[in-house]
């Protein structure tokens, strides 16, 4: 409970006292200043609950926002921790890659040192297809 409220609850109560005043004692001016205390305090306490009504509305908007803002700090360290994964997982592909591709390479070498025949036929026949596809007139 906030001052408005507890001020517009005394005055609302204090009102209420006047009326019931003014009206044992008859005297009509004090029963309208408590009519118009019960008014003015009950608009009182209404504000008042209105206002703290709206500090925790507040209060709960800033507490989103702090989960929000910590929720996606969480998320971009976990992106990042995932991205860091894929790049080394993409680093352990090349090198397996480059391995296979220099081993390769390494065997084709030594069956083209071993039937040269062989290897200066079929790239004879290599450059003689690509020849035919590139020609214009075909």
């Amino acid at each position: 409970m906030n001052r408005d409220q507890f001020r517009g609850a005394s005055r609302h109560l204090k009102g209420r006292v006047q009326t019931a005043l003014g009206g044992l004692t008859g005297d009509p001016a004090r029963q309208v200043r408590g009519a118009a205390n019960q008014a003015a305090g009950g608009a009182q306490y209404a504000y008042g609950s209105a206002r703290d009504r709206a500090e925790d509305l507040v209060d709960d908007g800033r507490r989103l926002a702090h989960e929000a803002r910590e929720r996606a700090e969480d998320f971009a360290h976990q992106a990042r921790g995932r991205a860091g994964a894929l790049v080394e997982d993409g680093r352990h592909a090349a090198r397996a890659v480059h391995r296979r591709g220099t081993a390769y390479g390494q065997r084709a070498v030594r069956y083209a040192e071993g039937h040269r025949t062989k290897t200066v036929v079929g790239l004879a026949a290599l450059a003689f297809a690509a020849g035919w596809l590139v020609r214009r007139g075909r």
